[in-house]
């Protein structure tokens, strides 16, 4: 038996309301460009709009104009979506906060999750949308989930209750002696003064 092994998030498929409601919040509010648009093959009642969230990947929604946007909170029963995160920027990250609210969206304020930053609002259909940004740039050659995972276990050896940023330093360090060759024999810390 063998897996299926993935390579990334092809995309990822909502169900809207109509086709302006979609367009207005994810090019509109989340500035993801509206790349294309065909018909729902599965569906002819539907149309099916492609926006790009920043990464050259997709995010599609199934519109129809027969559905009017309903903002209660979409289902979290198991197999259901809890919310949809995006990457963004320190400097869009540290202007969300007012751009929501001249549009008027609440949202729950910046929440310290000790490796990133985050803040939550919902899409006008209920579904609620993160806005993350890492506090931390992982080396060259290095993704932030490389990271993350030598985090986590620097995290645990020590009996630390969560990643906090001692943690992602000391990670970074790590991948860095691991990944890029020195000359020195000795790269221990040292104190020069």
């Amino acid at each position: 038996m063998r897996k299926l092994q993935s390579q990334g998030v092809h995309h990822i498929t909502l169900t809207g309301a109509d086709r302006q409601t979609s367009i207005d919040f994810w090019e509109g509010v989340l500035g993801m460009p509206f790349v294309f648009e065909q018909p729902n093959f599965d569906n002819a009642a539907e149309s099916h709009l492609y926006f790009d969230p920043g990464d050259g990947r997709l995010i599609t929604i199934f519109t129809n104009e027969g559905r009017t946007a309903d903002p209660r909170r979409t289902p979290t029963d198991p197999g259901c979506v809890h919310h949809v995160a995006f990457s963004v920027s320190h400097v869009t990250f540290k202007q969300a906060v007012e751009r929501l609210e001249e549009r008027g969206i609440r949202h729950s304020g910046v929440k310290d999750r000790g490796f990133m930053d985050s803040i939550y609002f919902d899409d006008p259909l209920g579904l609620t949308i993160e806005l993350a940004c890492y506090r931390f740039e992982p080396p060259a050659g290095h993704t932030h989930t490389e990271v993350l995972l030598e985090a986590y276990r620097i995290r645990v050896a020590r009996g630390d209750g969560f990643i906090a940023e001692i943690h992602l330093a000391d990670a970074i360090e790590l991948l860095v002696a691991r990944s890029q060759q020195s000359l020195s024999s000795d790269r221990s810390p040292k104190h020069p003064f």
